[in-house]
């Protein structure tokens, strides 16, 4: 069944992008519209973000992850190493990140090349997340075939137990990415698809800023 979806359209209004009024580096440009969007309500996850990777038979794939730090050299999420995710990535380490924020008619997309963060950073994420959620690193083998969610939940029972009244240790598989940017693109709607452009590339230690046609 053919559904028409020409007339779904928005003229975007609620704000413009001048690179004159732009900081020199993008990290503070995101903090600034992260913060924007978070404090303008609307958007439930604001720290969601699709995740695109190329796997080693060039299949395209991308899902939605969570941001879940901004640290000076990039942007970090966690994830089981044994993912199909954290597989394509480790293996071909250059990933994208966008983020679309309707609320506020921007949209952010990041270029870069993705590495595992060190113990020390994925262990103190771990540490901070809820039991349950430390628990759930060890029950799933992400990505791999389960005959049922019985095996899921029989295991998570049995970790429960077996973890009764202790710490839960990271697993050694799972911990954290850092994606390293080195394109960051600033997109807000504008009136007649007119659309704000405003492109970072990193250039050795520096960003070159530039406005693209829309």
């Amino acid at each position: 069944m053919k559904k028409e979806l020409g007339h779904l359209r928005k003229n975007y209004t609620a704000n413009t992008l001048d690179e004159a009024n732009t900081p020199n580096t993008p990290l503070e440009l995101f903090t600034q519209w992260f913060d924007e969007v978070s404090y303008a309500g609307g958007v439930e996850e604001p720290n969601a973000m699709t995740l695109s990777t190329v796997d080693a038979i060039g299949d395209v794939r991308g899902r939605a992850v969570l941001l879940k730090d901004i640290l000076d050299e990039g942007f970090v999420f966690y994830s089981n190493y044994q993912s199909d995710k954290c597989e394509a990535l480790l293996a071909h380490p250059k990933v994208g990140l966008s983020f679309f924020w309707p609320n506020l008619e921007r949209q952010v997309i990041i270029s870069g090349a993705a590495e595992k963060t060190s113990d020390t950073v994925s262990d103190a994420y771990f540490s901070s997340r809820p039991r349950g959620s430390q628990l759930g690193a060890y029950v799933s083998p992400q990505s791999q075939p389960i005959a049922s969610r019985a095996i899921l939940e029989e295991r998570l029972e049995m970790l429960t137990k077996k973890f009764e009244g202790k710490d839960v240790s990271r697993p050694k598989h799972w911990g954290g990415i850092i994606v390293h940017p080195q394109r960051i693109e600033f997109w807000q709607g504008r009136p007649n698809r007119l659309h704000d452009r405003i492109v970072y590339t990193k250039s050795y230690d520096s960003w070159i800023r530039k406005r693209l046609a829309p």
